[in-house]
């Protein structure tokens, strides 16, 4: 009111601020129009990597802002960046939102364990490494994958190493019935296949210990030792291997390491996830009684799934193959 005629003032001049505790809060949150689109690549202790525009050579470190609460931010997501992007040393970003997920990879750490933990995400394809020997394969776990793919949308693709040791042709049979692609690889070959396979795509890698992973990861990125150091220097040199880190590709895509899954709980899966993955199925489990596990006679007798292979619209192998995948499921796995 400074340089006013205070003779002149009326109501509409006087401003009352309210207390701190009678003062209304405000429910709208910036809109953040200029924020920068980003794929999370690691993260460590409340900090995030994640590349600008998916682009390996604009790397920058963030954190959840505040308005985010406790949303889940993990690897692969696509999400909004705010403030400092230009990735300089010791600058710091925020994290204001997470676009919503083309696919999940979940787990849990049981079968009874209600609590489910988001591995990666918008993954399209997830590369089941399994040895053919030293160690031998053990198909329980690739099942479990198998399952855990159908369930958060991504593809499954059997890699199996060490072609060079045992034959592959078994373990191929014994999945012919699902259809996934496959990629067999030696140790003194260059896996020139598997390459052309992940140019261009987000693709996470699962496997046990022994069974060639990191020799894979290794060769598919030169620099990958180089690029795990970056993103663990976000944590100030916590080793990430218990950590999924996203490693980009020379010729373009990016490989989603997950050296910390060994077992896939299943408790947040259910039959019916599963069946749907398989078309020609799908509708007839409508037909089936209600809790039907679709495992057939005995655990299932009125189970409607047989009917479609007796009426031709589907091979014996192939019903045989999802039920083997529901047996896994409920925690009858099977290693052959």
């Amino acid at each position: 009111m400074a340089g006013k005629d205070w003779r002149r003032l009326d109501e509409s001049d006087v401003r009352i601020r309210p207390g701190k505790g009678t003062r209304p809060r405000s429910k709208r949150r910036p809109e953040h129009a200029d924020a920068s689109t980003a794929m999370v690549i690691g993260k460590d202790r409340g900090r995030w990597t994640c590349a600008i525009d998916s682009d390996p050579e604009r790397v920058v470190t963030a954190m959840r802002a505040r308005e985010m609460g406790r949303v889940s931010v993990v690897v692969g997501d696509t999400v909004g960046i705010v403030g400092d992007v230009s990735g300089k040393p010791d600058t710091l970003a925020r994290i204001i939102r997470v676009d919503e997920r083309s696919s999940v990879l979940r787990r849990t750490a049981d079968d009874t364990d209600p609590f489910e933990r988001v591995v990666v995400a918008n993954a399209e394809q997830l590369l089941i490494v399994t040895a053919l020997a030293d160690p031998p394969p053990r198909t329980g776990f690739i099942d479990r994958c198998l399952v855990a793919c159908y369930a958060g949308g991504l593809e499954p693709v059997l890699c199996l190493t060490k072609a060079d040791l045992a034959s592959p042709d078994e373990l191929l049979a014994g999945y012919a019935g699902l259809d996934i692609p496959a990629v067999v690889t030696r140790h003194d070959e260059h896996p020139d296949e598997l390459a052309g396979r992940l140019k261009d795509r987000v693709t996470a890698l699962v496997g046990h210990s022994g069974v060639g992973k990191s020799t894979l990861v290794n060769r598919l990125v030169p620099d990958a030792g180089l690029a795990t150091g970056v993103v663990s220097a976000v944590g100030k040199g916590r080793h990430t291997s218990v950590a999924a880190v996203a490693l980009s590709l020379p010729g373009g895509g990016w490989v989603v390491d997950t050296p910390g899954i060994r077992s896939f709980g299943l408790a947040h899966v259910t039959a019916d996830d599963i069946v749907l993955a398989f078309e020609e199925f799908a509708e007839a489990a409508e037909e089936c009684p209600s809790g039907c596990g679709h495992l057939g006679p005995p655990s299932d007798p009125d189970c409607a799934l047989d009917d479609v292979v007796t009426e031709g619209h589907a091979s014996a192998e192939r019903l045989t193959s999802l039920r083997r995948l529901l047996g896994s499921r409920a925690g009858h796995d099977d290693d052959r």
